[in-house]
Order: structure tokens, then sequence, then C-alpha cells
């Protein structure tokens, strides 16, 4: 019996140990634009959370122009027919400071989808996905948090607030874990990944998409970089 298990043994734990990793960094390329700050000044209750202006979120950059607010996720190559469980803990998006955070995220089917009123204010959530049923969800004072949940795989859509509309969130549902949202840093990270070849895209809310061709084999970490810059003026 021994010496049939310990080839068992080693097996499982190689096997658990093929997975990859795809990293890499995301920048922006070319003159940086000036980009209208956010004034709440519409509502006396947004603006007295601020002792200014905001930034916007429509472009945010770290050291070295690496940019925050960018969904890489795995667009094929994946076994098809293959079933990923979806988390039982939620994504959550907050209402803090009349401002959506975070800006950008990620959910599986099935996930729940939690939204919390931190602001103690009126407040609106209005998601407009395609593929899905949109809901339009007024969240008053009263109402600290509420949870949805998405049944069918899509691409970006916003979530806005009807009633400030300078709210906004960028919400992609997907069948699988492999996807990742940048920080300022412009750092992604997709692990678990089996042997394959795959195709990335990376997303933003204005630039667009770039795509990506990766092979990963093994245990091993492979490193993929993004670039984005502003299109060219006609």
């Amino acid at each position: 019996m021994r010496l049939t298990a310990y080839p068992l043994i080693a097996l499982l734990a190689c096997g658990s140990a093929l997975a990859a990793t795809i990293t890499g960094t995301v920048t922006y390329d070319g003159k940086v634009p000036t980009l209208k700050p956010i004034d709440m000044g519409a509502d006396a209750a947004c603006a007295k959370m601020h002792g200014a202006p905001q930034p916007s979120d429509v472009l945010v950059l770290g050291a070295g122009n690496t940019m925050a607010n960018i969904m890489v996720s795995v667009a094929s190559g994946l076994p098809a027919g293959k079933a990923f469980p979806a988390p039982k803990d939620p994504v959550v998006m907050d209402q803090k400071g009349c401002h959506y955070d975070p800006h950008v995220f990620g959910l599986m089917v099935g996930q729940p989808f939690k939204v919390l009123n931190s602001d103690g204010i009126l407040h609106n959530v209005h998601a407009l996905p395609k593929v899905n049923a949109p809901f339009n969800m007024a969240m008053p004072p009263t109402v600290k948090e509420s949870t949805k949940s998405f049944g069918k795989a899509e691409g970006m859509f916003m979530i806005k607030c009807d009633v400030h509309p300078w709210m906004s969130s960028y919400a992609g549902v997907f069948a699988h874990p492999f996807f990742s949202v940048t920080k300022s840093d412009g750092k992604f990270s997709i692990s678990g990944i089996d042997a394959g070849t795959y195709e990335l895209t990376a997303w933003h809310e204005k630039l667009g998409v770039q795509k990506a061709s990766v092979t990963v084999t093994g245990s091993e970490t492979k490193a993929v970089n993004f670039k984005f810059s502003a299109p060219a003026a006609k």
C-alpha cells in the first residue's frame, strides 16, 4: 500500500502546483490631459464632505504614469464547458463621500453584489447592463445596504447615480475568476490558471481595449504589459 500511495500523493501535490500566474503593469503613454475636477456643489451635503473639488476618476495615474481602474481579464482560451463556482463572499461597492468605491470592479455570475450607503443621505444605484436585467434602486438614508446578483456573464457596463450625476462605476460579470483590476501602481495578477494559450483584454472606460496573447506552462509566472494612449486627433 505504501508503494502505491506515495506516487498518488506526489501526483496530487504536483498537480495542485501546476497552475500558472499572469502578471503585468499597465501604463499611460503620451501627454497627460488635464481633466476637470468633480464639483459636488450641486448638493450641499456632498460638498460638505470635501474641502475642495475632487479629482476625476476617468484617468487615475501613479508614479511613472501607471494606470488605475483597468480591468484585465482572460477573454478566451479556457476549457470549454468547465465550470467555476462563484464565491459566496460578496463584492462590495460603497457610496462614500458621494463617490462609488471601487470605480471599476468585477464579480462572478451568481456572486452577491452588496451595495453600501455609508453617507447616510439619499443615493441611487442605476445599473445599466445589456445582457443582465438592469435595475434602478433608490437608497434613502435609512437603507444602509442592499444586495443584488447577476445571472449571466457580461462585459463592462456602467452603474450611475441619478441623484448625483458625477457618481459612476463600471462592472464586469465573469463566468470564471481570471480577472484583475489595477490600482494606481498599474499592476495586475491573475493566478491559478492552467497551462495553455490565452487572450487577455485590458479595458479602460474611455481609451477602449488592448489585447495580448500569452502562453503559460506549468507553474510559471509570466509578465504581460499593456500601454494605453490618447487617440490621435482627427
